[in-house]
């Protein structure tokens, strides 16, 4: 039995789940808050909850030809400042997940999101006013840090939509491309990874969606040397509004019916 009969997809719909695929290898080695885009064609395609379990797999395999490209360039102080608030983020998620239907889910990520977006803005107009980006090692940008980790686990627990959340941290934190593509690689490979006995303990893993994984996964090596192509023709000034653009557009999208 092929993969489109086992899941029961139309051409079309394959199709579009290998677009999205592609995207993930795209966001991951450039534009990183365009994978909401690809977390939305999962959910139009897929079941919801299903959805997540796989996409998962996919966005590991994008995050490990991410930090093979941009590896030199993470910035781990930063990494260890986030990872224990993401920790706490990732196990409410998991008991949100327990007992919030899909509409519920889809709502709260999307509002969070449009949210983020517009601290950020604010944010980065009041960095432009000073000349310089706000300070992550003072009381207030380690209650930062904390504040996003904790939203930033939950969201990508609950629906792979952590990427935004932790892009707009990183920009606001006063990232340049090169060390917030390498420094979000590490992070979403290692905060994937952990994901993965959670997912399957939740049954949204599990050999069926493995199954399709392998086929998508095809489609994100294109997908991220495309990004790597693009991401030294993309100024920083773009480069923020292009990844702050998809963070709305992922929004407004999960907030629709």
């Amino acid at each position: 039995m092929d993969t489109m009969t086992l899941w029961h997809l139309t051409g079309w719909e394959f199709a579009a789940l290998a677009f999205a695929a592609l995207l993930v290898g795209f966001s991951k080695t450039a534009v990183s808050g365009a994978n909401t885009v690809s977390l939305a064609l999962f959910a139009a395609v897929l079941p919801a909850r299903a959805s997540t379990g796989v996409l998962l797999p996919v966005l590991i395999a994008g995050d490990v030809l991410a930090v093979l490209t941009y590896r030199r360039h993470a910035h781990w102080p930063t990494l260890w400042r986030l990872f224990p608030a993401v920790a706490a983020g990732v196990v409410a998620g998991t008991v949100f997940l327990m007992r919030a239907d899909d509409a519920l889910v889809r709502t709260s990520i999307g509002a969070i999101l449009l949210l983020m977006a517009a601290v950020t803005v604010w944010r980065r107009r009041q960095a432009d006013g000073r000349g310089e980006p706000e300070p992550v090692t003072t009381r207030a940008g380690r209650i930062k840090a904390r504040s996003y980790g904790v939203l930033g686990g939950f969201t990508t627990m609950v629906a792979n939509a952590g990427g935004p959340v932790m892009s707009l941290y990183l920009l606001s934190a006063g990232f340049r491309k090169l060390g917030f593509l390498g420094t979000s690689a590490f992070f979403f490979l290692i905060v994937n990874v952990s994901k993965l006995p959670f997912s399957a303990g939740l049954g949204l893993i599990d050999r069926h969606s493995l199954v399709l994984d392998a086929v998508l996964v095809l489609f994100v090596v294109p997908g991220a040397l495309l990004g790597k192509w693009a991401v030294d023709r993309i100024d920083q000034r773009l480069f923020e509004r292009l990844v702050i653009a998809a963070t709305v557009v992922g929004g407004v999208r999960l907030l629709l019916p």
